[in-house]
């Protein structure tokens, strides 16, 4: 319908017979770029935002926004802003001050990230929009992170310890422009051609 309609904005719901929202705003947004997708669902665990937002869901509300909250976010969309439901934008607020680096965070010399240039197989577009160059450590955490984990689980998955990752989330988010675990996957999303 997307295709047929070419709508600016399409409400999703996550929860549909044939398949996923996330499933169909992925490929919405891949065949419709201009097309931006309001997820509409009672669904707001963290796993869930990310997938949404990692498929190319510009916003997130849920089922008991009102009426005027629903018109005013696709007036956003329409204006260029994201827009989360307060319960959403909540948790990650809530995330972005787990992030900040604790002061008696200190790494160790073995912790220290290696720095390395990009690999000259990446196209330009894959480059656009780093605001530094990303070490390989950097790069495995944030591929981590766009998939959704904690900074406990990345500390459990790469060995390090849990303020390291926090260490190495800020510096990304630095790096990246990005204010929160949502806006780096997005922006990692749209860099991947995801978006």
């Amino acid at each position: 319908m997307t295709r047929l309609l070419r709508p600016d904005v399409v409400l999703m719901d996550l929860h549909m017979p044939v398949k996923s929202g996330v499933v169909a705003t992925r490929e919405i947004t891949m065949a419709q770029p201009t097309t931006q997708v309001l997820v509409l669902t009672t669904l707001d665990d963290d796993e869930t935002v990310f997938e949404a937002v990692r498929a190319g869901a510009q916003a997130y509300l849920l089922k008991d926004a009102t009426e005027d909250e629903l018109l005013e976010t696709i007036r956003g969309l329409r204006r260029g802003e994201s827009r989360l439901t307060p319960q959403i934008a909540r948790k990650v607020m809530d995330q972005f001050r787990l992030l900040a680096p604790g002061r008696d965070s200190v790494q160790s010399p073995a912790d220290q990230p290696m720095v390395k240039s990009r690999p000259a197989s990446r196209s330009p577009e894959e480059r656009e929009g780093y605001g530094q160059e990303l070490t390989e450590k950097e790069e495995r955490v944030l591929s981590l992170i766009t998939e959704g984990l904690s900074n406990r689980q990345i500390a459990q998955e790469t060995s390090l310890a849990e303020g390291t990752i926090k260490n190495y989330v800020s510096r990304i988010m630095d790096k990246l422009h990005a204010n929160t675990r949502t806006e780096l996957a997005f922006i990692t999303s749209r860099q991947r051609g995801n978006i």
